[in-house]
């Protein structure tokens, strides 16, 4: 396989610790930022993602110990510091999902929901805020993530994260399915992003990545 991860080094990027988020990034950002994300854990006999910045330093990991009965995902920066908690909503018709801060499972920020009407090919999942006080629209995901060729729009249609096919160095081998690109947009939070990635994985990705309930 051509190399993944140049460096293995502490995080380039500064990300935040606020209450779920999906607006900003790392403090200042004010290019689009391209992660590498490989869906496979560093840790022996796990499954998971490791990523990676443009400069190859790592940022996000997720290591899913077991068999994952619990339904949950959890995302952690580079030196395993819980980010956010990616977890299934129990007794919900549907692929339906729910985004919280750090390792908390009461009061999720996001909800995620796969698309159910199948005349809207286009559309993979609703991304919406959670509460009664929530405020802002929600975002929706487009394309399709099996081909690693989809995006997520805000509430005005614009493209704010993107997911990609990472493409090998000339004369390289050739990247498969679990190697890709993910760009985010300087509006939308990059951990708020990969853990959209985490859950359209869950939905959509191979059986043998997936976190039963």
């Amino acid at each position: 396989m051509a190399k993944v991860h140049p460096n293995a080094a502490s995080p380039a990027l500064e990300l935040p610790r606020p209450a779920v988020s999906c607006r900003g990034g790392a403090a200042g950002r004010q290019e689009a930022a391209v992660l590498t994300v490989w869906r496979k854990s560093l840790l022996f006999n796990c499954s998971g993602f490791t990523v990676f910045d443009a400069k190859g330093s790592l940022v996000f990991r997720v290591d899913n110990y077991g068999s994952g009965s619990k339904g949950e995902v959890l995302l952690m920066d580079a030196a395993g510091k819980p980010l956010l908690t990616i977890r299934r909503k129990k007794l919900s018709l549907g692929d339906h999902w729910l985004i919280y801060n750090g390792e908390e499972t009461v009061n999720p920020g996001f909800s995620v929901k796969r698309h159910v009407n199948f005349l809207q090919s286009k559309a993979l999942a609703h991304v919406t805020p959670c509460g009664a006080g929530a405020g802002g629209a929600g975002h929706e995901v487009q394309g399709s993530y099996s081909q690693r060729s989809c995006a997520v729009y805000d509430e005005r249609r614009r493209p704010v994260a993107e997911v990609r096919r990472k493409e090998a160095a000339a004369g390289g081998v050739a990247f498969g399915a679990d190697v890709f690109r993910l760009v985010v947009q300087p509006d939308l939070d990059v951990s708020f992003a990969m853990a959209i990635v985490i859950v359209l994985d869950q939905m959509f990705g191979s059986r043998g990545y997936r976190i039963k309930g």
